[in-house]
């Protein structure tokens, strides 16, 4: 049986296997039965409202600016990189002028004495 994308969302639906207690199965089973969804459902719209209250918990919204800034630094190396490598201004042939001036401006080739 294959899922099919819930309406309206536009998402494609994924396969996640969870293994679950004889306790916890029977109940999720019974709210299923009486709610009229499967357990499947029960499943997505638990874990929905789970998401929704995560990303409001001020440690996970920290932990995940913390995240962002260690991303935001290490691109920031490689594109100090990429720059060394093939230039002042970081392109290479075949690079157009938009894609590169799209990307936010840097020090480039300087070094720590100038």
């Amino acid at each position: 049986m294959s899922e099919q994308p819930t309406a309206g969302t536009g998402s494609q639906l994924r396969t996640l296997a969870v293994r679950l207690t004889e306790d916890l199965r029977a109940q999720l089973d019974i709210i299923a039965q009486l709610t009229g969804r499967s357990t499947t459902e029960e499943i997505r719209v638990a874990l929905e409202h789970w998401v929704e209250r995560t990303k409001s918990d001020p440690a996970i919204l920290q932990r995940a600016e913390a995240i962002r800034a260690e991303i935001e630094h290490d691109a920031q190396t490689r594109r100090n990189a990429i720059a060394a490598i093939f230039g002042e201004d970081g392109t290479t042939t075949g690079e157009t002028e938009a894609s590169a001036s799209s990307r936010p401006a840097t020090r480039r080739g300087k070094t720590s004495g100038e």
